[in-house]
């Protein structure tokens, strides 16, 4: 067989790979939100250091797809192709504030400097989690619907 064409079969598998680890990501980000609800610091930093490892792994994912296969054009139509667009927009928008904001958060959370800690991750929570959400979301209306 051709390594090319193997080569492809698995970059073309990618997108898939990418919503499950959005989706993995959106998980541990909750599961970290509830251990610091209940005062659990040290499985809220896991939790929170591995969405930030599975995140950094789906952008490294999400830049070889898109370097090697290109955009995937929406085939939807009407009030669809509106709701996918919206959902697109905002979430580009979004996931690129998303790394800085990610690594501000860790570097306060790891230093122990609570108060600006909690400070920032009032917004990068649920900006992450919004954007963990929405790549599935985006995924599944582009690939799935």
């Amino acid at each position: 067989m051709n390594l090319e064409v193997v080569a492809m079969f698995e970059v073309t598998a990618l997108p898939a790979v990418n919503a499950t680890l959005n989706c993995i990501a959106g998980i541990l980000l909750l599961a970290g939100y509830a251990f610091i609800r209940q005062g659990r610091i040290e499985p809220h930093r896991r939790c929170m250091l591995a969405a930030f490892s599975v995140s950094t792994l789906f952008l490294l994912s999400y830049l070889v797809y898109h370097f090697e296969v290109g955009s995937q054009p929406f085939t939807g139509q009407g009030p669809i192709r509106l709701l996918y667009f919206s959902v697109l927009i905002s979430h580009v928008v979004l996931a690129a504030l998303i790394p800085p904001l990610a690594l501000i958060t860790l570097r306060r959370g790891l230093r122990r400097d609570d108060s600006r800690h909690i400070a920032i991750a009032r917004w990068t929570f649920p900006l992450w989690l919004y954007v963990s959400i929405t790549g599935v979301i985006v995924y599944w209306m582009l690939y799935q619907m």
